[in-house]
C-alpha cells in the first residue's frame, strides 16, 4: 500500500537557516511498497490481508450459499501460500532497519501481523477441512501468537519512531497512519476464536481479558489517529491519486472493533461469570451498533472521495488493496450484528457487502498480478 502527503522535513534551527528537505511522501506514493528501491516493502502484505478477509468473511457470513465454503477454502489456501512466499522474500532482504527509518514504509509494519492473524483465523475456520481440527488449531495458535507479538511491537514502536525520529509536515497525516495500531484489534477479534479452545480456568480467562485489553488499546489509538486524519482532510487539500484508497483503512479499523466485540461476547460465557458474560453481550450489541454507525459515516466519506478521484482518473497502485480489507471488515462486523440481533436488515446488508467485496477483490487481484508480471518482466530484461 502507498503513502500520503507531507512526510518528513527537518525542523529549522534557531538561526533560521533553510534546511534541506527530505522528499515529501506525496512525490513517491509507491514507496510504501519498496518500489522505489526495487525491493519488496511491507505494504505488499496487504494483498494477504485482503485475500484472507475474503475467505474469513465467507466463513462468518450469516447466510450460506452452495459452493461458498469450498471456494473460500481455495482462497484461504492460496492466501496461506502467498503469505509464506512474502515472509521468505521480505525476511531475506534484511531491510527491516532501513524500512523503520523511512517515515512512509514504517507505517506499513502493521500489515505483516494482520496478514498472519487473518490467515490464522482462516486456518481455524476453513483449513480444518483440509488438515484436520487439531492441526488447524495448532497452526492458528502459532500464527495468532506471532501476529499478536508483532502487532503489539508495531503499535508501540512505530508511534515512538514518529515522535523521536521521523518529522512530519502539518498535512502529513493519512490513512496509513492507522495500520500500526490496527493489529491489536485484529488480535482481539481472532483471539476470541481461540478462547474456547484454551485450557479452562486461569489460562482461558487470561486470554479473554488480554483480548479485551487489546481491543481497548487498538480502539482508542484508532480514534486518536482518525481525528488527526480528519483534521488533515478538512484543513488541507483533499487526497488525490494512490493516496485516496488509504482513507478506507479507517472503515476497516472501526469495523474490526465491532467484530471483536461480537466475537468476544460469544466467547465470554466460557470464561466469565454469568453477570459479566451478559454484560459483554450488551456491550457487543449497543457498543457495536454505535461504532458500526460511525464506520458507516466514514464509509460514505471514503466512497465520496474515491468517486471524486475516479472521475478524474484513478491509476492503479498497490494502495488499491486498501479497499479490500476494510470491505471485508464491514462484512464481518455486519454479520456479527446480524447474529446478535437476528435482524434481516443486517443479514442482507452483509450479503450485499460480501458481493461487493468479492467483485472488488477480483479487480484488485487482477491488476496486482498484471502489475507484478510487468515489474518482474522489466527486471528480468535488465
Amino acid at each position: 500500500m502507498a503513502s500520503h502527503s507531507g512526510t518528513g522535513r527537518t525542523i529549522p534551527s534557531q538561526d533560521h537557516s533553510v534546511p534541506n528537505p527530505i522528499p515529501r511522501s506525496r512525490d513517491r506514493p509507491a514507496g510504501a511498497n519498496g518500489g522505489g528501491r526495487g525491493q519488496l516493502g511491507p505494504g505488499w502484505f496487504a494483498a494477504v490481508m485482503g485475500s484472507g478477509i475474503v475467505a474469513v468473511a465467507a466463513a462468518t457470513l450469516p447466510r450460506g450459499f452452495p459452493g461458498l465454503a469450498g471456494a473460500a477454502t481455495v482462497v484461504w489456501a492460496g492466501t496461506a501460500l502467498l503469505l509464506a512466499v512474502l515472509v521468505c522474500v521480505y525476511a531475506g532482504q534484511r531491510l527491516l532497519r532501513a524500512h523503520a527509518g523511512d517515515p512512509v514504509l514504517a507505517q506499513f509494519f502493521g500489515a505483516p501481523p494482520i496478514a498472519l492473524l487473518t490467515v490464522g483465523a482462516g486456518t481455524l475456520l476453513l483449513g480444518r477441512r483440509l488438515i484436520g481440527v487439531r492441526a488447524a488449531v495448532d497452526v492458528d495458535w502459532v500464527l495468532w501468537s506471532a501476529g499478536t507479538v508483532l502487532g503489539l511491537a508495531a503499535a508501540c514502536t512505530v508511534p515512538y519512531l514518529m515522535v523521536t525520529r521521523h518529522r512530519f509536515e502539518p498535512d502529513a497525516a493519512f490513512g496509513g497512519w492507522l495500520l500500526p495500531v490496527v493489529p491489536p484489534l485484529v488480535s482481539a477479534a481472532t483471539g476470541a476464536l481461540l478462547v474456547p479452545r484454551a485450557p479452562a480456568g486461569q489460562v482461558r480467562l487470561a486470554l479473554l481479558l488480554g483480548c479485551y485489553a487489546m481491543l481497548g488499546v487498538g480502539l482508542v489509538a484508532v480514534l486518536l489517529v482518525l481525528a488527526m486524519v480528519y483534521s488533515r482532510l478538512v484543513h488541507h487539500d483533499a487526497p488525490s491519486g494512490p493516496v485516496v484508497p488509504t482513507v478506507w483503512i479507517g472503515v476497516g479499523a472501526l469495523d474490526q472493533a465491532v467484530t471483536a466485540l461480537g466475537a468476544l461476547a460469544t466467547a465470554a460465557p466460557t470464561a466469565l461469570p454469568a453477570p459479566y458474560a451478559r454484560g459483554t453481550a450488551v456491550a457487543a450489541l449497543l457498543g457495536g451498533l454505535g461504532i458500526w454507525g460511525f464506520a458507516l459515516l466514514w464509509l460514505v466519506l471514503a466512497t465520496a472521495l474515491t468517486v471524486r478521484e475516479v472521475r478524474k482518473g484513478l491509476p492503479f497502485a498497490p494502495t488499491w488493496w486498501s479497499f479490500i480489507f476494510p470491505l471485508g471488515a464491514c462484512v464481518t462486523a455486519t454479520g456479527a450484528l446480524a447474529a446478535r440481533t437476528g435482524s434481516q436488515l443486517f443479514v442482507w446488508t452483509a450479503v450485499v457487502l460480501y458481493v461487493l467485496l468479492v467483485a472488488a477483490w477480483a479487480v484488485v487481484a487482477w491488476y496486482s498480478l498484471r502489475h507484478a508480471t510487468v515489474r518482474w518482466g522489466a527486471r528480468a530484461r535488465r
